[in-house]
């Protein structure tokens, strides 16, 4: 059995509608299972703390969350054409993680909620992208063979999942939303688990193969 780490923050709930949707499609696969995580809000008060555990939803997550999955799935809402302050806040405290390659080799996806069409889902999604290469992370995305890429109306991208929100933030994730979504999860799972059955996981690590 294999976990896919679906680590999302959200705000009014879109992308966590996306993120489970994920969590669906990864556990429709047989041997992987999904762990949901989410992260804290970033405040600008610098005395402002959170509770180490939400009052409710998914555990924040650890470091350890990272270490010990197969893959990662994760999620933000825009933020001016890039990921949320919190999202980063936590990457940027993964060093260690990436000193140590515990990422390396492990597939990865990424998705996404905007308040509008063109008000960056694609340049979210492709810098959320960069730190996990730098992990060196392999990017998983959805591919045309997946007929409601072509025919959605609301999000969607070969990048990843995505979702219309609208102005207010209002619009209900969308059947296609959700298809994709869960497409991205099941794709997500069936590569990691190629890759940890073929040996990949090893592969470029220290002490492994070459």
């Amino acid at each position: 059995m294999i976990e896919v780490l679906v680590l999302y923050y959200s705000r009014h709930g879109a992308t966590e509608q996306l993120a489970r949707a994920i969590a669906e499609g990864v556990e429709s696969v047989p041997g992987a299972e999904a762990r949901l995580r989410t992260v804290p809000a970033v405040s600008s008060t610098c005395e402002a703390t959170s509770p180490d555990i939400p009052e409710q939803g998914p555990p924040y997550a650890e470091i350890q969350d990272l270490k010990d999955c197969a893959a990662l799935a994760m999620g933000s809402p825009t933020r001016f054409g890039n990921m949320a302050a919190a999202m980063k806040y936590f990457l940027d405290g993964t060093a260690g993680v990436w000193l140590a390659g515990d990422l390396s080799n492990k597939p990865f996806s990424v998705f996404t909620s905007t308040g509008s069409l063109h008000g960056g889902q694609e340049t979210t999604l492709l810098t959320m992208a960069l730190p996990l290469m730098h992990h060196g992370m392999m990017w998983v995305g959805l591919p045309y063979s997946n007929p409601e890429l072509s025919d959605t109306s609301t999000g969607g991208t070969p990048y990843g999942p995505s979702h219309l929100a609208g102005a207010q933030g209002k619009n209900p994730v969308s059947a296609d939303e959700l298809a994709l979504a869960r497409a991205q999860g099941k794709r997500l799972a069936e590569t990691a688990l190629a890759l940890y059955n073929g040996g990949m996981k090893n592969v470029g690590r220290v002490g492994g193969a070459a």
